[in-house]
């Protein structure tokens, strides 16, 4: 599979909504139960840019595969140095290492922005899963379980937390021309 990362376009939204439609409808990784219609995808993406988050496409010959993107932790604005990743990957591109690179790719990015740690929120977080395995294989360290969180496809589904620590951490103070930083500052403006 020879595949290539970009960042993504409004163009890619269709594709980008078709994946996700999938993960909704099929998946566990989503606790989210409505496919969400491509005008709601292009909010949600519009926000993540508009906040210049990190927002990526992996594709192949001329059709996107994956998507992955940094969003917020949490909404106050301490937790600004602090980003969620989500990550999707086309069923037919599944295990061709579509999403190591997509992740990889938003890890650095997230790095050349400031951020100081990612979370990984993952649905359906047993040790089986694909998604914690990835994260693990990417130095995230597990920090907590929340059993039972989610109920989808006639299951309660536990939700894993997993921390990749990213410029130093806590271990030193932020940097003011980091994009968290910038974005604070406009919002004080």
């Amino acid at each position: 599979m020879s595949f290539h990362i970009r960042i993504a376009t409004d163009a890619d939204l269709p594709v980008i909504t078709e994946i996700y439609a999938d993960a909704v409808a099929h998946g566990t990784a989503t606790y989210e139960l409505e496919v969400p219609t491509l005008g709601e995808m292009q909010q949600r993406y519009s926000a993540l840019k508009a906040a210049e988050y990190p927002y990526l496409v992996a594709e192949e010959a001329g059709e996107v595969i994956g998507y992955a993107y940094a969003g917020p932790f949490r909404a106050r604005p301490a937790y600004r140095f602090i980003v969620e990743n989500s990550i999707y990957v086309s069923p037919h591109a599944k295990g061709k290492g579509v999403g190591k690179a997509l992740m990889q790719a938003l890890i650095e990015a997230c790095r050349a922005g400031g951020y100081r740690q990612i979370v990984a929120v993952i649905g359906d977080g047993s040790a089986a899963s694909p998604s914690v395995r990835l994260h693990e294989s990417l130095q995230f360290h597990h920090c907590g379980v929340l059993v039972g969180s989610g109920y989808k496809h006639g299951k309660w589904l536990d939700t894993v937390l997993m921390q990749l620590e990213l410029n130093g951490g806590n271990t030193s103070p932020p940097d003011p021309d980091s994009v968290p930083e910038r974005i604070y500052r406009r919002t004080l403006a």
